[in-house]
């Protein structure tokens, strides 16, 4: 561990501001903040690698354990909470940072063509909020989705505060970018996957719906939702909910459809 007494020591740089470089970037690198979402990092399932570690005094100690199993060549930066405030720029009460390496982009037909059979997709088009991108995320983890397609008008993944609410789900399940929602479709039917749009305009009722092999599902931004257009072309459906609202949030409406599909291909599995 690496004593830090200085907010301008060089070598916690990538920690400075972590506010401003939000909206910035970060230049091939990403921030993960608290311990649920650092553990994800450093677990043998990230899809990414630490490049380093920024602990507050309190949560060095709590953490020796899993630190003495580290890298020896990783450093974990070690500061006082007056300090840690002055790097990051805020009061950071988790007490516990780390930066990540993105690595390479990666393909979406190259994703989609690995994936196994069955396989499930959930696809996010304009959900440019960072609460319902790691809301998404998040889900899509906890009901086996294989990986996650997002159009460029989508908030990005990795961005500190979508990572922080999937805690961590964004740094496990596999995720590619496509250029628009027509450009996505395409993908997704290229690699054989059934599309399905999600909307309270939806022409089937979900509970009723019955899941190919290959499924992928695609949710829209709160209020515009998906394209009319995209809509009209392909398979609709709708989650029945009480009389006179029609509206979700967007993120708990992907979580019950990701929900129905895995629930559905339990079952067919039992029998």
């Amino acid at each position: 561990m690496i004593r830090i007494d200085d907010a301008e020591d060089a070598r916690i740089a990538h920690y400075r501001a972590v506010r401003d470089r939000d909206l910035a970037g970060r230049g091939g690198r990403f921030v993960a903040e608290g311990e649920v979402v650092i553990m994800a990092l450093l677990s043998g399932r990230s899809r990414f690698r630490p490049e380093s570690l920024l602990l507050s005094e309190t949560r060095a100690e709590a953490l020796a354990p899993v630190l003495s199993q580290l890298p020896r060549d990783l450093p974990v930066f070690v500061a006082g909470q007056r300090v840690m405030d002055a790097i990051v720029g805020f009061h950071i009460h988790r007490g516990a940072l780390a930066i990540g390496r993105r690595g390479e982009t990666a393909d979406p037909t190259s994703l989609l063509s690995g994936l196994p059979q069955p396989a499930l997709v959930l696809g996010l088009v304009g959900l440019s909020n960072h609460d319902n991108v790691g809301g998404a995320f998040r889900n899509a983890a906890a009901f086996g989705a294989d990986a996650v397609l997002l159009d460029r008008s989508s908030c990005d993944p990795l961005y500190r505060k979508a990572v922080r609410v999937s805690v961590g789900a964004s740094l496990l399940v596999p995720f590619a970018w496509t250029e628009t929602a027509d450009d996505m479709v395409r993908a997704l039917e290229d690699s054989g996957f059934a599309v399905v749009a999600l909307s309270p305009q939806g022409s089937e009722l979900l509970d009723r719906e019955t899941w190919p092999e290959r499924t992928a599902l695609l949710v829209g931004a709160e209020g515009p939702g998906l394209p009319p257009a995209l809509i009209d072309r392909l398979r609709s459906v709708r989650i029945s909910m009480a009389p006179g609202f029609d509206s979700l949030n967007v993120a708990t409406a992907a979580g019950i459809a990701l929900h129905a599909v895995w629930t559905s291909r339990r079952r067919h599995c039992a029998d």
